[in-house]
């Protein structure tokens, strides 16, 4: 008993000398590190790297920018299944211990002796593993642990459990750019957190402690064996009952990649919104949390990309089949499969959308439904899945072309495209002309051919290619000249650039209505004058002589300048212009937004010379709109940072707007509960009343009649066409919206079509939906405008009581002189003489 006693003691007396000297030792380690750790303190309003979002002007998605794909969330938001399935994965006493667990110390260190000194489990909890992610490097050496520890024990004074958990859940990275839970969840399973079953919940759980090694989209062997283990100790810890484990545990792996799929396509004011953002933060644009709000109308943008796409896609079925795609898809297969291994497309492959993960998947269930292909099917999808879809055209491959009909492979699914869809496909053979039409599917492409289709609205594919003339569309509010709708062209993956504010194209004849809004401001002509019609020769200072046409190579003498906008006469333009002078337009068009620079300095301003970003010419027609207020386009509505309970308002757009009711010394009016300044006035409200209503000519009886179709009474508009057809442009509007389309090639080759044949059926597209509903926007004729009857042919004025005669719209300062016989001798004589073909010169 003496010798027992005397052990017992000695190693009580053991005990205390090593738990002193561990003591000892930590207090020493405390001084030694404490004054070179990190300030806990700083976690409190620790700031984690979001990413940058683009939103439509009511929150929707449309970009979103950024290495770490980021949700943030609140720990009550977390449910308890996700709590209990990370802490037993993680840190099972992380709700009882102080920060530091010593068990698990006691085993890092034994791993730690037997490696020489180099961590190796590490024996971390939850709080150590903030301490390291947020504050330490991730270097595992020893010293590290050991202020890893000290900084545990810190932040535990400092901050409670929970949040140091909502700390620890939205900074872990969880593979495929997901950091925190609630972006895994979206990522993995493209629901949020509280949607989850059981099983999900336990695999992102697994993550945490090897995204890549348990990541079920690359090893769903090993990330099953983790999920698992994880719901095995969850068990073991009371968190679920016996059966709610086997029922788990037998669930399959579901987890797909699904990427941030924005709620609008609007991938070019996107990109806009993006380059402002780094212009602004530089590149803390993409960590920092911002929120882009742009002033894009979310219901409008899908109808301009559409409305768009719809029409180049018409434009190019007009003028022929160019072929397949791609002929030879074995031979090009292989081809990938050599760039794979060189260049490592498996990458690209791994990005590529979801649709295509989809297609495969369907494909290989409908295999059976596929008879007599099954050799082919894998290698057809593998072509399928490498070639990108472009706006509404899905990529496919014919699988038999007999007939009038066509079998083609789409979206992993068999389909047939009917007759109606293959007729059109005459060969291409230049802009103008198409060869002989088709008698079978056979003579438009064969088995093994890739090709392009298209759905129409009642669920038939129609046979389709990338087209080849591209486009853009841009809609402004013009009271605030916000931008409501952009599209820069046929398709953002097909090409990034712009044409909506990049491209500086030739204005043809949309410029025509400032020429003459020029003209009725200045008070020397009206609507009602009349210039000839006739052949004319010019010198255009480079000893050369130009003799500018009229679109229909005729010419119809004396005409009033009503008719002459509506049917876009040239020779018409150029006189009124010439009348002006040059330099008195040019100061007026300044007031309208155009950059002086680019606008020539000759009589060719008057056919749109000058070379405009469809932008700037929506903006222009704003003033149009607007009743002749200077707004500018912009479409950042306000800038904000998340902020720990909401948004900080960083800053947020005031433009200068129009206000037709204002008073001239009013500064300042209200719209929607904000005050606005208000924009200066560049035009006479008088002379752009009476320009719009000839506008409405050019839609009643001109060459945009077609828009006659909306059945609309308020919206007004002028065609365009530069030489050789390079240009197609259609702007028009009503009071609320302004709206310009550009129909072109990159290469500036012709369309070989009219603004009214290429450009108007898309304006009428988008404005037949964007206006549906909404009641007629017409503006109140201001008090100076008058009425007058006058003789059609001479423009002026019939006394009371002299017959016949028509209606028009003067200012009540610039009315034409009276109706007399001479006057109407003189243009007689004129219109006789003006068919001989005798040119004037204008030198």
């Amino acid at each position: 008993m003496t010798f027992l006693r005397t052990l017992i003691v000695s190693l009580l007396g053991i005990l205390v000398s090593l738990t002193g000297a561990v003591a000892l030792a930590l207090v020493g380690a405390a001084i030694y590190f404490s004054p070179g750790l990190p300030d806990v303190r700083q976690l409190q309003n620790f700031e984690l790297h979001t990413p940058l979002r683009i939103l439509t002007r009511d929150g929707r998605l449309i970009g979103e920018f950024g290495e770490e794909r980021r949700i943030e969330v609140d720990f009550e938001a977390i449910p308890d299944e996700m709590i209990n399935a990370l802490t037993a994965a993680e840190d099972a006493s992380f709700f009882e211990h102080q920060g530091v667990d010593p068990r698990g110390l006691a085993r890092a260190s034994l791993e730690l002796m037997r490696s020489g000194g180099t961590i190796q489990s590490g024996g971390s909890t939850i709080t150590m593993q903030v301490a390291r992610n947020y504050l330490l490097t991730l270097d595992q050496t020893f010293t590290r642990k050991i202020r890893e520890i000290l900084l545990a024990l810190q932040m535990e004074q400092v901050l409670n459990k929970q949040e140091i958990f909502e700390l620890y859940v939205n900074k872990i990275f969880l593979g495929n750019r997901a950091y925190g839970i609630a972006a895994a969840a979206d990522t993995y399973y493209d629901r949020p957190l509280d949607e989850l079953t059981l099983a999900e919940t336990a695999m992102i759980a697994g993550l945490p402690k090897a995204p890549s090694a348990f990541n079920p989209l690359a090893n769903s062997e090993r990330s099953l064996i983790r999920r698992n283990w994880i719901l095995f100790r969850m068990r073991e810890l009371g968190h679920i009952d016996d059966e709610t484990y086997r029922e788990a545990v037998q669930a399959p792996v579901t987890a797909e990649r699904h990427s941030t799929v924005p709620e609008v396509d609007a991938s070019y004011v996107a990109e806009m919104a993006r380059q402002y953002a780094v212009d602004r933060f530089g590149d803390n644009a993409y960590t920092g949390g911002y929120r882009i709000y742009t002033t894009i109308d979310s219901g409008l943008q899908p109808t301009a990309r559409r409305a768009l796409a719809n029409g180049l896609i018409a434009y190019d079925r007009r003028h022929g089949w160019r072929g397949p795609e791609e002929r030879d898809i074995a031979a090009s297969l292989v081809e990938a499969q050599e760039e794979t291994e060189t260049r490592g497309l498996e990458e690209e492959l791994a990005e590529s959308p979801e649709i295509r993960q989809t297609a495969r998947q369907a494909a290989e269930r409908s295999q059976t439904e596929i008879a007599g292909i099954d050799g082919d099917v894998s290698n057809w999808l593998q072509v399928l899945d490498r070639t990108p879809r472009y706006g509404l055209l899905e990529p496919a491959i014919v699988v038999e072309s007999s007939g009038r009909t066509m079998d083609v492979l789409v979206d992993g699914e068999l389909r047939q495209i009917p007759w109606e869809g293959l007729s059109w496909a005459r060969p291409y053979l230049s802009p103008r002309s198409r060869g002989a039409e088709p008698s079978s599917a056979q003579e438009i492409a064969v088995r093994g051919d890739l090709v392009r289709v298209v759905e129409n609205e009642e669920g038939q594919l129609r046979l389709s290619q990338r087209p080849d003339a591209e486009g853009s569309l841009v809609a402004q509010d013009p009271r605030t000249g916000a931008i409501r709708a952009l599209q820069g062209g046929f398709d953002f993956n097909a090409s990034k650039f712009n044409r909506a504010v990049q491209a500086q194209r030739q204005a043809g004849s949309i410029f025509k209505p400032f020429i003459y809004l020029a003209a009725l401001e200045e008070g020397d002509m009206n609507a009602a004058s009349v210039v000839n019609d006739a052949p004319v020769v010019m010198d255009d200072g480079s000893n050369e002589l130009w003799r500018p046409v009229n679109s229909s190579r005729d010419f119809q003498g004396p005409t009033r300048l009503r008719p002459a906008l509506a049917r876009s006469r040239n020779l018409v333009t150029i006189r009124v212009l010439q009348s002006m002078g040059i330099n008195y337009t040019l100061d007026y068009l300044k007031g309208f937004g155009f950059a002086e620079g680019r606008l020539p300095n000759g009589l060719s301003l008057a056919l749109g010379s000058a070379t405009l970003t469809p932008m700037e010419m929506t903006n222009a027609y704003s003033v149009l709109a607007n009743g002749g207020f200077q707004v500018s386009p912009w479409f950042i509505e306000k800038v904000a940072r998340q902020g720990d309970d909401e948004e900080e308002i960083l800053d947020e757009a005031s433009p200068q707007v129009a206000c037709r009711g204002c008073d001239d010394d009013q500064e300042t009016v209200e719209i929607d509960g904000h005050d606005y300044p208000v924009a200066e006035r560049v035009a006479d409200p008088a002379a752009v009343y009476i320009l719009r209503d000839m506008m409405r000519d050019v839609i009643e009886s001109g060459t945009g009649s077609a828009a006659l179709s909306l059945g609309r009474d308020d919206i007004v508009g002028k065609t365009g066409t530069t030489n050789s057809q390079r240009d197609a442009w259609f702007a028009g509007f009503n009071d609320n919206l302004v709206t310009t389309v550009w129909v072109g090639k990159d290469s500036n080759e012709t369309l070989s079509e009219y603004g009214s044949q290429a450009a108007l059926p898309i304006w009428i597209d988008f404005m037949g939906q964007a206006l549906e509903g909404s009641p007629s926007a017409l503006p109140e004729r201001p008090d100076t405008v008058i009425t007058a009857r006058i003789d059609p042919d001479s423009g002026r004025r019939l006394r009371d009581g002299q017959p016949g005669g028509i209606v028009e719209l003067f200012h009540q300062d610039h009315l034409p002189d009276y109706q007399n016989s001479q006057i109407s001798r003189e243009l007689e004589e004129a219109s006789g003489s003006q068919g001989s073909g005798t040119a004037e010169s204008i030198f």
